[in-house]
């Protein structure tokens, strides 16, 4: 059995998969976004649910 290939450490562990569909528009917003900002895609997404929930009523 081969050792677990250890990675750099991380307080935040992105440990949790979602698989979603887009329409054609929404996946070439979310790639310009990914581009203009260089970063990844699932940060995109990360960031919009940030914002999403800090606009939530309270």
């Amino acid at each position: 059995m081969g050792a677990k290939k250890l990675g750099r450490p991380t307080d935040n562990p992105k440990d949790i998969t979602i698989k979603i569909r887009f329409d054609k528009n929404t996946a070439e917003m979310l790639e310009e976004c990914s581009e203009k900002m260089n970063v990844s895609r699932a940060e995109v997404v990360r960031r919009g649910v940030q914002k999403m929930h800090e606009g939530l009523p309270k």
